[in-house]
């Protein structure tokens, strides 16, 4: 018989890299640009995707508005607020950058838009590619700086280390949302829309469900619906703390905002608790103003309460926790 072949040495590819020295990202199965000679998820591949799976539970920490950031990622329909960039991005355009506006969702999902007069929508209610949601929002953004005018950004997977919208925007500028009854803000001048493009954008008005942010209390929005209207408050007072609060005022039955309204539960969203209550259909957002200020003052004097629950507060409390619902 003859000598069994050798082996021969798998052959290293020609390795790859960026200006900066980076590797490249690359389908799973191909050669790591690396010139290792293995696959791109075998090598370098490894630490993207534990990049990807790390969940950033609070990725709007540090932003001013924290919970209003919250609040139009999960549960307002259309809103749009204005944001101002931190000074190095201003400074690294020399001082040529867009106006660039907030706005919970662009026509089809896009991440973000760059109007024909340069200035830029960033739509927030897109999917996360990354598992940290302000990183894959500044990766839009930055795209959005690059793109031309009257140009959409596609949606991309999240390059591992980039930059976090705390890095770009100015977290000394107030964060104001306004919250819109249709999604006309799509359009520079939604007045002249014919066509197939005002007729998806009245499809798309037709399934918001109307919403108002209330002006007494902090990142709090009423929202109606057919049989019954609700109040959704996104808190940040810390979670354990905050139903402790809640678990006190339910078992005293001081947790409603007036007759025929209950506290029903909560969602946990991003980090932060949102307390919701059953709204009467016939109660308006004018009308949670006041009894949601005195709410807020009866929260605020009950957090301050460390004692041990007692029998019934814990009862309340587990009650509370078997109603919340996570939402991300």
């Amino acid at each position: 018989m003859g000598k069994k072949a050798a082996k021969k040495a798998p052959q290293r590819s020609q390795s790859t890299t960026t200006a900066t020295g980076e590797i490249p990202v690359v389908g799973a199965r191909e050669n790591c640009p690396c010139g290792s000679g293995r696959r791109y998820k075998a090598c370098h591949g490894r630490e993207a995707s534990h990049a990807v799976q790390e969940l950033v539970h609070r990725p709007f920490e540090g932003l001013p508005g924290e919970a209003d950031w919250v609040a139009l990622r999960e549960l307002v329909p259309a809103a749009t607020a204005p944001l101002t960039l931190a000074a190095a991005v201003v400074e690294a355009a020399n001082g040529e950058v867009p106006s660039v506006t907030l706005a919970t969702v662009l026509p089809l999902a896009w991440p973000a838009l760059r109007r024909q007069d340069g200035s830029i929508l960033l739509g927030l209610q897109t999917q996360s590619a990354s598992g940290d949601l302000s990183r894959d929002l500044a990766d839009a953004l930055e795209l959005a700086l690059a793109t031309e005018p009257g140009t959409p950004v596609p949606a991309r997977r999240t390059v591992p280390g980039g930059r976090r919208l705390q890095d770009l925007l100015d977290v000394e500028a107030p964060f104001t949302p306004t919250v819109h009854t249709g999604f006309e803000f799509w359009l520079e001048d939604a007045e002249t829309a014919t066509g197939e493009v005002a007729a998806s954008l009245e499809r798309a008005n037709a399934s918001a469900i109307p919403t108002e942010k209330l002006a007494s209390a902090d990142s709090a929005y009423w929202c109606g619906t057919p049989d019954k209207n609700h109040l959704r408050w996104v808190m940040t007072v810390p979670e354990e703390q905050l139903l402790d609060a809640l678990a006190r005022l339910t078992a005293a039955d001081r947790s409603s905002l007036g007759p025929d309204t209950r506290l029903v539960g909560s969602f946990r969203a991003h980090g932060l608790t949102v307390p919701v209550w059953d709204l009467p259909v016939t109660m308006t957002a004018a009308d949670c103003e006041k009894p949601a200020a005195e709410f807020a003052e009866r929260l605020a004097a009950t957090l301050d309460d460390t004692t041990p629950l007692t029998a019934e507060e814990r009862r309340a409390r587990a009650n509370l926790v078997n109603r919340q619902v996570t939402l991300n």
